[in-house]
Order: structure tokens, then C-alpha cells, then sequence
């Protein structure tokens, strides 16, 4: 009796809160999404909000079942979970079925299963035992070509299936490994290539190098600290990006390709980059001339790769996202309804049930990858609030499970439960207010689909089990 008081009081109640009420909203919005007045039945299994609570009764029935499960067993498997997901992921190219363009789906029966969905979980145990070994060395080029393995191979997997979006999830990882001490230049470079690929679409070659140039001595002088005496440099970093740019309308008028001017800016900024790392004696000149070089030449190429590895929706949403190309009627049509749906709930809402865009169906998928227009069309500011409020909440508790943890394992596995988390939320957020580029993920424990709302519920309590491991050994 003592052992299932312990157990009980030990449990993280405030996380189970945060996931039964999104789980809640969830259903609620599914309902609001699809209605039909001739199924006005909640449980009516004909329906989608009908299929959901039945697949939400599965989920509790399973969160017992993993608090139930000693903790030790998720080490012990960990490496096993990961492999059968690998072959299941492989079998998708056997026996999947095609939809939306992607073959990511397995038809069992009636139901669908997407095993990309259940990757992120396996990936991060996988992840939590390979760094909890003592052989790990974050800094070793062996380590880290393990960690590129483990998340790289589920990630080529999926983007193969043509599921960008679920394969793109797999780089929240990224987000756990700097919890974890990976070398920040990763995340600066990565930083600068998704700043140039913007960039190469928005602004001249002339500015563009000068922005190359700039995030390249802001990177280096972040991570060594020399931020003294920058304000005279970027004095003459502006005054040299205006010459440049009166350049680079001269030769524009003189006919000249912009191959032109981006050898020309090259010429008169190169001196600059010696010049400064003469003036501060750098100890990483040769990697900051690499990664400015390296930039010149990625910049260059963005072009043929959006042109020829870039398919072509992708390609409409991009252009979309950055306002350089407007088509309402096809690519743009989802984002722009999903906006008009959103900013017609004003503050408060139009009510359950009285939204007029979700109830005549003119946003696609609204009950899916759309589902957030749903909450703000029918409760407005207020409601739209109330959910990135709670999903913070879990967020942030998932985080505060990591810190708590005495065991490196329990510490990987939560902060990398938290990414995925994170990643999905900002992401499917931000694309149905038109921030990001359309890729079809799910809003955690909101969007329809028993494979989703397994997968999360499992990635959540699993974290949980972890936690509860603490209590039982008197950690905490």
C-alpha cells in the first residue's frame, strides 16, 4: 500500500493536466471542424471526431500501461525500438499507400498507420541510451558521426517517401543536442545557410555578400567574445555595403551579369575580412575564411538547387511565404483562407459550432494540418492564446523533467521529447498564419489521426516514466 502511495504521489499530475486538456480541445476542435448535422452525435464512429475519442481511450489505457513498465526496460530496448522502426520505415516502400502526394501510410485493416509518426520517439530513445554510454565524447568526430547515423538514417528514410515535413521534424533533435554541449559553430553555419537561402531570393548579390560578410564576423566574434571596437567596423561595413550598392546599380546599367557584381563585392569586401582578422589576431582565421568562402559558393548555387531538387509545390511555398509570388486560387489558397478563418474570430471568437469559414469547408484540412484556424475562427484571441499557453506548459515541464534528471539518459530523452514537441507546435502554428512554409505536420494532440495522437501520447509518457524513476530512487 506504501509503494502504490508513493507511486501515485509521484506522479507529474500537472503534466497529465496540460496533456488531458490539449487532448480535450483537441477532440473539441476535431468536432467543430467537421460537423454535420446529420451525425450531430459526438460518438457517432462514422465520424472523424467519432474515430478520435475512440483512439483517445486507447491513449489512456496505453499511458497506464508505460507508467506501469519498469523504467529499466526503455534502456534496455532502446537500441531494438530504433531498429524495428528502421525496418518498418523500410517496408513503407513495399507495402505503403500514397496520399497527399507521399508515400509515408501502412493500411492495416480500416486503419492507417504512419510509421514516421512513431520515429521521432524511437530516434529519441535511441538517441538517450547512445549518449548515456560512457564511451560518449560530444566533441569526439566519432560520437558525433554515431549521432548523424542514428537521426540521419530515419530522416533519408522519410524524405524518401516524399514526406518532407515529417522528415524535417527529425532536425528538432538539434535543439536537445545543444542542451548537450554540441559545438556552436554547427548551429552558426546552419544559422548562415538558411539566412543566405532567404536572402538569395530578397536581396542584390552586391548586399547579399556584405550580409555573407557581416553574420560571418558576428558568428566569430560571438564565439570568442571579441565584441569590442565593432562600432567603427560596422561603420565602414555600411558605408562599403552603400558604394556597392551604387556599383552594383552602375554596372546593372552598363549590362553586366550578376556574376559580375558578385565578384566585384567579393573583391572590395575580401580585403575587409583580412584586415579584421589581422586587427583581432584571430585563432580561427582559417575556419572563418572557409565558412565565408563557403558561403559565396552556397549562395551561388541556390539557385539550381531550387530550381532542380526543390519540387515544385515546395517551390510555390516558399515563394509564397517570402510575398515574392501570390497565387490565392492554388498554392497560397490553404495559408490565406487558414488567415481569413483566424482573423474573423476577433477577440473572444464566433462561438462552438458558429464558424462560417471551418463550417463550409473552405479551409482544407482543418481538421488535420489546419486545425489551428479551427480554434481561432470559433474561440478567438482568447482561445488561440489559451492553447500556445498550455502546449508552453508542457514544453516547459518536459525541460524542467530534463534538469531534474540524475541520469544522462532520463536528461537526453526529455529535452528531446521537448524539441519535438517545440518543433511541431512553431511550426504548424506559424504556417497556418502564414509565417512558414506549408509542410504538412501535425498540431500535437489537435490534429486528427490515431497515429499522431499514439505517437505524442507515447513521447509524453514515456518522459513521464522517466521522471517518476526519480521519485522512486529519492532523487528528488
Amino acid at each position: 500500500m506504501q509503494n502504490s502511495n508513493q507511486f501515485i504521489r509521484g506522479i507529474d499530475w500537472w503534466t497529465i493536466l496540460i496533456y488531458l486538456a490539449l487532448v480535450l480541445l483537441g477532440w473539441i476542435s476535431i468536432y467543430a471542424a467537421v460537423f454535420n448535422e446529420d451525425h450531430a452525435n459526438m460518438f457517432d464512429m462514422s465520424q472523424r471526431y467519432g474515430s478520435q475519442i475512440m483512439w483517445i481511450g486507447i491513449c489512456c489505457c496505453l499511458a497506464v500501461v508505460i507508467l506501469l513498465i519498469d523504467v529499466k526496460y526503455y534502456y534496455f530496448f532502446a537500441y531494438p525500438v530504433y531498429g524495428l522502426m528502421i525496418l518498418v520505415l523500410l517496408s513503407v516502400f513495399v507495402l505503403g499507400s500514397e496520399s497527399h502526394g507521399a508515400k509515408s501510410w501502412i493500411q492495416i485493416g480500416s486503419f492507417s498507420v504512419q510509421p514516421a509518426e512513431f520515429g521521432k520517439f524511437a530516434v529519441a530513445l535511441a538517441l538517450a541510451k547512445y549518449m548515456s554510454s560512457y564511451s560518449f565524447d560530444i566533441r569526439s568526430v566519432r560520437s558525433l558521426s554515431g549521432l548523424a547515423l542514428l537521426i540521419g538514417l530515419p530522416f533519408l528514410l522519410v524524405l524518401l517517401q516524399n514526406d518532407t515535413g515529417s522528415a524535417l521534424v527529425y532536425s528538432s533533435f538539434l535543439f536537445m543536442l545543444y542542451r548537450e554541449g554540441l559545438n556552436k559553430w554547427v548551429y552558426v553555419i546552419l544559422f548562415q545557410i538558411v539566412l543566405l537561402f532567404i536572402g538569395s531570393f530578397l536581396m542584390e548579390p552586391a548586399a547579399l555578400v556584405l550580409l555573407i560578410l557581416s553574420v560571418t564576423l558576428a558568428a566569430e566574434g560571438m564565439t570568442n567574445g571579441l565584441w569590442r571596437s565593432k562600432f567603427i567596423y560596422l561603420a565602414v561595413l555600411f558605408t562599403v555595403m552603400i558604394l556597392l550598392k551604387l556599383l552594383s546599380m552602375a554596372l546593372a546599367e552598363a549590362s553586366f551579369g550578376g556574376d559580375v557584381v558578385v565578384l566585384v563585392s567579393i573583391a572590395a569586401t575580401a580585403p575587409l575580412v583580412f584586415l579584421y582578422a589581422y586587427r583581432y589576431q584571430l585563432r580561427n582565421v582559417v575556419l572563418f575564411v572557409v565558412l565565408f568562402v563557403s558561403s559565396i559558393g552556397f549562395t551561388l548555387s541556390v539557385d539550381y538547387v531550387f530550381e532542380n531538387v526543390v519540387q515544385e509545390h515546395q517551390q510555390k511555398r516558399i515563394l509564397d511565404v517570402l510575398g515574392l509570388e501570390e497565387d490565392l486560387k492554388h498554392w497560397g489558397y490553404n495559408v490565406n483562407q487558414s488567415k481569413i478563418a483566424i482573423g474573423s474570430g476577433g477577440f473572444s471568437g464566433k462561438g462552438f459550432l458558429q464558424g462560417t469559414q471551418t463550417k463550409f469547408d473552405f479551409v482544407p484540412e482543418q481538421s488535420t494540418d489546419f486545425i489551428y484556424c479551427t480554434i481561432g475562427e470559433e474561440f478567438g484571441f482568447l482561445g488561440s492564446v489559451l492553447v500556445v499557453f498550455l502546449f508552453a506548459a508542457l514544453i516547459f515541464r518536459l525541460m524542467r523533467m530534463g534538469d531534474r534528471q540524475r541520469e544522462t539518459f532520463g536528461r537526453v530523452y526529455c529535452y528531446g521529447a521537448a524539441s519535438v514537441f517545440f518543433f511541431h507546435v512553431v511550426v504548424n502554428i506559424g504556417m497556418t498564419l502564414g509565417l512558414f512554409p506549408v509542410i504538412g505536420i501535425p498540431l500535437p494532440f489537435f490534429s486528427y489521426g490515431g497515429s499522431s495522437l499514439v505517437a505524442f501520447t507515447v513521447l509524453l509518457f514515456v518522459a513521464l516514466r522517466l521522471n517518476l524513476s526519480n521519485e522512486e530512487r529519492g532523487y528528488l
